[in-house]
């Protein structure tokens, strides 16, 4: 069954790096089919819903905590030193990313919050990428993960990884080419003004 609007779901974080988030929000929320229709609806939801401080002070506050969010089809866990010092280490985090694994279509992470995919065990056994300066933690940390680098991103099917901060926006890309078309996805691109090869 074809889904007629993808709902995005972007976690969010204390100190999560801007573009990590902002990035893919606005690759899928520009997309727009032939009949004007948006074939993605995204929102943000954090923890506890409440105000949350990215890095170098943007406020944002979320639209969801994890007990009001509906289900989403696509999840995007960002990086920045709020994942990797911070969320890797919260339980309750880890427990819900592993429980939207079983609901979700696609999980995928930007920059370092492929650190939180792999500490749930999403990684294990496949290939996966992360920001350039964390690749050796990555490898380190989680030696089941076969860790590839130079690349903006790595799909294994229903988990897709990218590199560090605008990777996201390549993979965000790649994403809505899967969904809706090579054709929607290079107007978007030509919307924004980005350069990509579709």
């Amino acid at each position: 069954m074809e889904i007629m609007q993808w709902k995005v779901g972007i976690f969010l974080f204390n100190d999560v790096e801007v573009l990590d988030f902002a990035g893919p929000f606005e690759v899928f929320s520009v997309t727009t089919k032939e009949d004007g229709t948006k074939p993605f609806l995204v929102k943000t939801i954090s923890e506890n819903g409440q105000m949350i401080h990215a890095r170098n002070g943007l406020k944002v506050l979320p639209d969801y905590s994890f007990d009001t969010m509906p289900k989403f089809d696509i999840l995007i866990i960002p990086g920045g030193p709020g994942a990797r010092e911070r969320e890797v280490h919260n339980e309750n985090v880890i427990q819900w990313i592993s429980q939207q694994m079983d609901v979700v279509e696609l999980m995928t992470s930007v920059c370092t919050g492929a650190l939180l995919l792999a500490k749930v065990g999403l990684l294990d056994g496949k290939k996966a990428t992360t920001h350039w300066a964390s690749l050796e933690r990555l490898e380190k940390e989680y030696p089941q993960v076969s860790v590839v680098k130079n690349v903006k991103f790595v799909d294994e099917g229903k988990i897709i990884t990218s590199g560090g901060i605008s990777a996201g926006i390549n993979m965000s890309f790649h994403i809505v080419k899967r969904l809706v078309g090579a054709e929607i996805t290079k107007k978007t691109a030509k919307r924004m003004e980005y350069d990509i090869e579709i």
